[in-house]
């Protein structure tokens, strides 16, 4: 009898296992980035939206010589209330740029030390721009020399500093990675900030932030695809091209036939983690962050190779074009620390591997002294951590 009893039992066991198995969750992917609660949308990303907008109009004042520190510290660290921008909604926002930049949960929350460094270098170009290329404006730059220099056949004119930078291109790239690519992946992205406190508990519960029709975590995962998409007038079918960061350049890699299909691996990747939120199905969710994190720093990797492998051409003979290449590829050089490895809380490269390439990038005079030859060292070397080749990426 105890036997026929055991067996009994053990059936039971193997069906309920087999029971459970066969109710594993499993999240559907969504047409598109929209979600609603009781008829209500519960997408928000109203910050990112703000500080894209604020960055965009920072970014064009760089090149306006009335300019001065102040009013240009003024954009970067915004403070409410303050008439620093042409917006009157962006002057009356709490917001800023600054507060944002390598600040990360997951990267600069423990590391103040790179924090602040990466804050002061962004304080030092917006200096620079003002107190050394602004004078010059009207001057021809050589080696060592802030200025103008024009491109070849009357093209745009470039202003430079006295190692053949453009500040503004240095920043605005920078500032990709420094903000954008930072907040997603290492912060919004980031378990420590989606399952922080009470998040996990009040999803499952369906128990929404205070005043508000989405839980905590459903913004929080908003709040990344913001930084991203917050510019788009339609985020249920993105254009792409709509602002002067991430946006743009996700268009310009997509644009390229070696890496076509990024644009919907991402906004894919997006809107299958918001849906998995939703479904309670945190395994899914982190599966597309990761999804997220490997294609973003993809897009920073191979605009750095871009850039630097199209400066090679015209470098000697048509300077100008060849320095704001350079400028352009130095920032996204830049903005490489910021970047994450898949199922690793470590960037593609440190602080010091990239601080290392500026210095070779900007040794002497700089751009006037760079070589071919530690151009493709670079490009080599950042395309080695890689899925892609210097050439695919030079196209």
């Amino acid at each position: 009898m105890k036997k026929v009893i055991l067996s009994i039992a053990f059936a039971s066991i193997l069906l309920s296992c087999s029971n459970s198995s066969e109710i594993e969750t499993t999240t559907e992917a969504p047409a598109t980035y929209s979600f609603e609660r009781n008829g209500v949308s519960t997408v928000d990303f109203n910050g990112q939206t703000t500080r894209i907008q604020m960055a965009n109009e920072f970014i064009s004042d760089l090149k306006t010589t009335s300019e001065t520190v102040v009013s240009l510290n003024a954009k970067f660290a915004h403070a409410e209330g303050d008439n620093d921008f042409s917006d009157a909604d962006l002057n009356a926002s709490s917001k800023n740029i600054r507060s944002k930049t390598a600040a990360s949960t997951d990267f600069y929350a423990s590391n103040t030390t790179d924090a602040n460094a990466i804050k002061a270098e962004f304080d030092s170009w917006i200096a620079e721009q003002v107190n050394d290329v602004f004078p010059n404006w009207s001057v021809n730059a050589s080696a060592g020399v802030a200025g103008k220099i024009q491109e070849a056949g009357g093209g745009s004119e470039r202003f430079v500093n006295a190692k053949g930078l453009e500040l503004n291109q240095m920043i605005n790239k920078s500032l990709i990675g420094g903000l954008m690519v930072d907040q997603i992946l290492n912060n919004y992205l980031s378990t420590a900030v989606l399952d922080a406190g009470s998040n996990t508990t009040d999803n499952d519960d369906d128990i929404v932030a205070s005043d508000k029709v989405y839980t905590n975590m459903e913004h929080k995962w908003d709040e990344a695809f913001g930084y991203l998409y917050g510019n788009e007038s339609d985020i249920t079918a993105p254009v792409l091209n709509v602002d002067s960061f991430l946006n743009k350049y996700l268009s310009r890699v997509e644009g390229d036939t070696d890496f076509t299909g990024i644009a919907s691996d991402i906004y894919d990747a997006f809107k299958l983690g918001r849906a998995a939120i939703v479904a309670k199905d945190y395994t899914t969710r982190d599966a597309q962050a990761e999804i997220i994190r490997e294609k973003i720093s993809e897009i920073i990797a191979i605009r750095a190779v871009y850039y630097l492998q199209q400066a090679k051409a015209t470098l000697g003979t048509d300077n100008a074009s060849a320095f704001h290449d350079l400028s352009e590829g130095l920032g996204f050089v830049y903005s490489l620390q910021f970047t994450r490895q898949t199922s690793s809380d470590a960037p593609y490269f440190s602080k010091t591997e990239v601080d290392a390439f500026v210095d070779t990038l900007l040794a002497g005079n700089g751009f006037w002294d760079v070589t071919d030859s530690t151009l493709d060292t670079i490009s080599t070397t950042i395309a080695a951590k890689f899925n892609f080749t210097v050439t695919e990426a030079a196209n």
